[in-house]
């Protein structure tokens, strides 16, 4: 199979020629129709992640069909159309048994604690946990979109910060995590605001959601203009990118008693962020992390899809060739473009 990769950590990709995979007795090899580029994968090649070994294909946000079936898989054939989230669980540790898949104790992570989806086939463990079938109405475009930043937006949204008609919804940056956040929170009937220093991206907020909108470049404190935007803070705030700046902004935005929830990576430089801890107590807040989503609470956010009320679709910005992934992987850093980009070419 083709297969893009790269040899040592923060050097070139290149398209190679490897064995095609084979799948465990619990395990499917699925030919990979659409994947996604996150940041995630820049972090990787960085080699910011302990996870991640060289020479490795990245890829992680994936959908496709299954091309071949372990002799123990029971759920799955070939031919079937299918996604699953980038943190897959064991289906038998203390975490997984409390249906916490999403930490579980022995993850599989393809692109990462395995090879990856930037390339034609990849194998997948334990396929009976982990897989989600697909609505045949969604194309696999809009599937690979769901893989990590919708889907760990839907859980920070729905799951940990238990957001609800009529609250105020903060979301600092507005790459994929902070756009699919915007749209599942508008479609739970929040009020919306969206921080970013891109005013195109400010502007396609908007047009998913975002009540209101900040420039952080342009304000000189996007904490008292949250505050005063939201008559006194938000109920949930969302740190989207994964900064120094835009975790302290997420917290200290809060009114009384807000949940913080922590979804941008914290890496490198960034991991022991300032925390106003003195608001933390006296406004008696909460802090979460979120760290993506269990299959089994893929149906929720699939039939909100069916039913017109979330629109995945639409925050993929653009699709592009496993030959094109070799520049825009090494470029994710420079956050051009809105939305996600997509391989669908292979």
């Amino acid at each position: 199979m083709r297969a893009a990769i790269y040899e040592e950590f923060k050097t070139p990709l290149t398209i190679q020629n490897v064995p095609d995979p084979n799948p465990d007795e619990q395990g499917v090899v699925i030919e990979v129709k659409a994947t996604g580029l996150c940041l995630s994968d820049w972090h990787g090649w960085m080699g910011h992640d302990p996870d991640v070994s060289v020479p490795h294909v990245p890829g992680h946000e994936l959908a496709g069909e299954i091309a071949t079936v372990g002799s123990q898989v029971t759920k799955w054939k070939v031919g079937d159309r299918v996604t699953l989230p980038f943190v897959c669980g064991c289906g038998i540790c203390p975490q997984c048994a409390s249906g916490n898949h999403q930490v579980c104790d022995n993850q599989f992570q393809p692109g990462f604690t395995h090879w990856g989806s930037f390339a034609e086939y990849v194998a997948i463990q334990r396929a009976d946990i982990n897989l989600v079938r697909l609505p045949d109405e969604l194309t696999y475009e809009a599937a690979a979109s769901l893989g990590c930043r919708f889907m760990t937006s839907f859980r920070a949204i729905v799951d940990q910060g238990q957001v609800a008609g009529g609250q105020w919804v903060a979301v600092h940056g507005c790459g994929g995590v902070g756009l699919s956040a915007i749209m599942i929170a508008s479609a739970l009937g929040a009020s919306v605001v969206a921080v970013d220093i891109n005013d195109e991206k400010l502007e396609f907020a908007r047009t998913i959601g975002a009540s209101e909108t900040i420039n952080a470049s342009e304000t000189a404190d996007v904490v008292a203009e949250l505050l005063e935007v939201t008559q006194g803070g938000a109920h949930v705030s969302i740190d989207a990118l994964g900064s120094q700046m835009t975790c302290f902004n997420s917290i200290a935005n809060l009114r009384k008693r807000g949940v913080h929830v922590q979804v941008g990576l914290m890496v490198g430089d960034f991991q022991h962020p300032a925390i106003p801890m003195n608001l933390v107590i006296a406004k008696e807040l909460e802090i979460l992390g979120s760290h993506g989503m269990q299959a089994h609470r893929y149906p929720e956010m699939l039939e909100m899809i069916q039913e017109g009320r979330l629109f995945p679709e639409k925050l993929v910005g653009k699709t592009i060739s496993l030959e094109e992934s070799l520049d825009a992987l090494v470029n994710l850093d420079k956050f051009e473009g809105i939305g996600v980009t997509v391989i669908n070419q292979f």
